[in-house]
């Protein structure tokens, strides 16, 4: 394998180094990604955004039994001979044009550790790579450029399990083709060697288009443009320090009320910055509207929270487009063009009243012009959704939610997802699909939905970025509240005439949730959307607590399995499980694991009567619980029972009849095996005790 390859230049500096003149560099892309004006512009010279990633190449055809295809891992374009050197290529794509985003995770053949083998981008047909050096170390190692362009996520992740990101541009003038070697066994899905997760996202420009390629003279040339990017983008200017005309929207909204600011002229929106305060802030956040007019047009409606991307909740973070401070003050530097005038409204939908105690809106002049766009964002939200609906079909329950379909010319930008998780289960195996211009195959298919949002493994740790952070992970993997953003910088999607984005949702439980995207891009004059205002969904109670979404099932007369007395165990553990799904009585059970053949569990319940009892228990199937013999007050009432089943299920068993005592009665429950099937995990879980007297 080859050694690291020490392509660093990292001093800080303010001046731009020269360029090859007309063409698109290095330096000239890295002050495009800083330059918030130009994103409100259709790129020039035009340009296509596409994604090479290593999507399960089984997802063939949209709607498909295999569309939901799931092991997006260690597949590749093809793999290659070089030189003696096994090759898997990972990026194959014709010039002029540029990778502007490099997203990667990792892990060794069944689990274990990564051999961080040698990555290699070959630039225009060239037989010797441009940059080549170990994976890890090039995308967010600091081999090639330091953070923020290189950026892992938390360092409170473990470094297994962290995504690993590149923003640095790598242009081509001809062609790029990236490949990955390892010494190590990599068969495809990754079912027995080593996975490599990734996505590129790469441009291509239009035809005639002079590009400079990257190489390692022009990174060391491009040292200064590099350092005066990095810190931009660490360090965001502070809101108010431009010089620019600035309005202010404050006061009492009332239920149903609004206030508004015009502003008039050939100019553009740079900055907004806002501060509630209300009785329940978190309710505010969601039912206080951002709307926005451009020139007559409503193009932006959104919950302020979502807009500002911290959801219903305030979760300070930073990054380059937006920044939520620890005193409760959200602020934006989108830019926001129109020719004549600029309507912005905050309108309370909610039923408390609100302040806005601090509101501040900052324009300045703008020469609007044939490739000039209007800002928009829009938000949904499906509450309640149901997940894993259809466990038993060949799709497992996932399916594709359209957050935006736009018809029109513009460019999209980015996105807020704000979710609360109800089940104790990671919700985002699903991946992102973006059709342009009508494709019939999404020219972005990704390998799941955190992947996209630049971190991995369903992590929870907050990580903030500039084009990426989780200022909440909060419902991840637990139940509870979760907020995730992407902006867009030099990997914006152009589009011509088009584009849809789908975002598979594939949870690994069946359960409900809410789940609310909003959406940003810029189009061009006369562009439509999908998405209208939704007043009862913004005017709807906010999730706090499991209960808001999935009601308890209460099973009258029932004694709770969660409330029971352990009076015997021989191994493993028992918790009280929060589980709310699948008709569950309270939402909880008491849940046996870690137990193994043979071990025994013995709970204790209360009778307030000697006698006969119809007895029912509730139970719970999976594909990891064991078959267990079951026992009241020493007398076998259930030889076996079988709890495997392939998805989660509550079920209710009758007994025999059981005689019972006045006082203390004990429910044995002893470990068999399990089902051929099953995962030999050998749980067991009791969801309640229902015992009803005979009549003589």
């Amino acid at each position: 394998m080859n050694g690291k390859t020490a392509f660093i230049g990292l001093s800080i500096s303010f001046i731009v180094l020269g360029t090859a003149s007309g063409a698109i560099t290095l330096e000239s892309l890295l002050e495009e990604m800083v330059d918030r004006d130009t994103i409100a512009r259709l790129p020039s010279p035009a340009y296509t955004c596409k994604q090479a990633s290593s999507y399960d190449r089984h997802s063939t055809e949209p709607g498909s039994p295999t569309w939901w295809a799931n092991m997006d891992r260690s597949y590749f374009v093809r793999v290659e001979q070089n030189d003696g050197r096994t090759e898997h290529v990972l990026m194959d794509a014709e010039g002029p044009g540029a990778v502007v985003r490099f997203w990667a995770t990792w892990h060794g053949p069944g689990g274990g550790e990564f051999s961080n083998g040698t990555m290699r981008v070959y630039l225009d047909g060239n037989p010797e790579p441009a940059v080549a050096g170990p994976i890890a170390d090039l995308i967010s190692g600091g081999l090639l450029v330091a953070e923020p362009l290189s950026r892992g996520v938390s360092p409170q992740t473990p470094y297994r399990n962290r995504g690993h990101n590149l923003y640095l541009p790598i242009p081509y003038a001809e062609r790029c083709k990236i490949t990955y070697e390892t010494d190590v066994l990599i068969d495809e899905g990754a079912h027995k060697g080593e996975a490599l997760y990734y996505q590129i996202n790469y441009r291509t420009y239009e035809q005639g288009t002079k590009v400079e390629s990257f190489s390692s003279d022009i990174l060391r040339r491009a040292r200064g443009a590099i350092g005066r990017t990095q810190a931009m983008l660490s360090q965001p200017r502070p809101f108010g320090l431009d010089d620019l005309d600035e309005g202010t929207l404050e006061g009492r909204l009332s239920p149903g009320r609004e206030r508004s600011i015009t502003i008039k002229g050939a100019k553009a929106i740079r900055g907004l910055q806002f501060q509630l305060k209300a009785d329940d802030l978190s309710q505010a956040l969601r039912s206080t509207i951002v709307e926005i007019t451009f020139d007559g047009t409503r193009t932006v409606w959104c919950p302020i929270g979502d807009f500002f991307g911290t959801g219903y909740h305030i979760r300070p973070h930073s990054t380059w487009y937006t920044d939520v401070s620890a005193n409760r003050i959200l602020s934006c530097r989108w830019v926001m063009p129109f020719q004549k005038q600029a309507k912005i409204t905050i309108r309370n939908l909610g039923s408390q009243r609100v302040e806005l105690t601090y509101g501040r809106v900052q324009s300045g002049p703008w020469d609007w012009d044939e490739r000039s766009c209007y800002f928009h964002a829009a938000w949904k939200q499906w509450s309640g959704i149901e997940t894993q609906s259809n466990e038993k079909t060949r799709d497992h329950g996932a399916f594709d939610l359209n957050w935006i379909t736009v018809q029109g010319q513009g460019t999209y930008v980015g996105d807020v997802l704000t979710l609360f998780n109800t089940a104790n289960a990671w919700w985002g195996e699903g991946d992102e699909k973006i059709y342009v211009d009508g494709e019939s195959f999404p020219s972005h298919i990704g390998t799941g939905t955190e992947d996209y949002y630049g971190y991995a493994w369903c992590r929870p740790e907050f990580f903030e970025s500039a084009f990426h952070a989780q200022p909440s992970g909060d419902g991840n993997i637990v139940a509870g509240f979760s907020v995730n953003c992407r902006y867009r910088a030099l990997d914006a999607i152009p589009f011509r005439e088009s584009i849809q984005f789908d975002m598979e949702l594939w949870h690994w439980a069946r359960t409900k949730m809410d789940y609310a995207p909003a959406t940003f891009w810029y189009a061009r004059p006369g562009a439509t959307w999908d998405v209208e205002p939704n007043v009862d969904e913004a005017r709807r109670s906010i999730a706090l607590i499991v209960e808001d979404i999935i009601k308890p099932r209460r099973v009258e007369g029932a004694i709770e399995g969660e409330t029971l007395k352990v009076a015997d165990r021989t191994g493993g553990v028992t918790e009280v499980q929060d589980i709310a799904q699948h008709n569950w009585s309270g939402n909880r059970q008491l849940w046996w694991r870690h137990a193994g053949e043979n071990d025994r569990l013995v709970v204790e319940f209360p009778i307030d009567e000697a006698g006969d009892y119809n007895m029912t228990l509730g139970l719970t199937k999976a594909i990891d619980y064991g078959i267990v013999r079951i026992a009241i007050n020493g007398e076998t009432k259930l030889d076996s029972f079988d709890g495997f089943n392939r998805s989660v299920i509550a079920v209710d068993v009758k007994l025999p009849t059981c005689r019972l005592q006045k006082g203390t009665n004990r429910l044995e429950v002893t470990i068999l095996g399990s089902n051929p099937e099953a995962v030999k995990s050998y749980m067991f879980g009791l969801d309640y005790i229902l015992a009803t007297k005979r009549s003589k």
